[in-house]
């Protein structure tokens, strides 16, 4: 290959890898609508009780930082809505509900309805206008805040 070449294949390389990151960027923290049937069961993950309107579920680990950030948004979403609670689950402690809730990052957050109904699954770092949005479209028309 002559120098000519490398080059170009160095420049093809650089081109996807930035797209791939871009995209990444992009998409991670936003939460994605989930269309299914999955509830969760406040004793399942060793916690009494979900929040009675919604519930913001956050699976972290021990040494994940953005899942510090991630608390406190979730913690101030959730202040400002009635009947909405955060709650935090370690991995660390209950590897299980990796493999049962399909966690392949941390921070996740599962956004859940009243009856623990998943609605809506934000991979990474939440972000707080679109947890606000994600729980408005849930809520629905009895949306109250606090």
């Amino acid at each position: 290959m002559n120098g000519l070449a490398a080059i170009g294949v160095l420049a093809g390389l650089v081109a996807v890898a930035t797209a791939a990151g871009l995209i990444w960027r992009a998409t991670t923290g936003r939460a994605r609508t989930v269309r299914g049937t999955e509830v969760v069961q406040a004793a399942e993950v060793g916690v009494e009780p979900f929040g009675g309107r919604a519930t913001l579920l956050q699976f972290s680990t021990a040494f994940c930082a953005p899942c510090r950030s991630t608390a406190r948004v979730l913690d101030g979403v959730a202040d400002d809505h009635d009947g909405v609670r955060h709650v935090e689950v370690d991995l660390t402690n209950r590897p299980e509900l990796a493999d049962r809730f399909h966690i392949l990052q941390t921070p996740t957050t599962l956004v859940l309805d009243g009856s623990g109904a998943v609605r809506a699954r934000i991979g990474g770092a939440a972000r707080s206008a679109d947890v606000r949005e994600t729980l408005h479209r849930i809520l629905g028309s009895d949306h109250v805040s606090a």
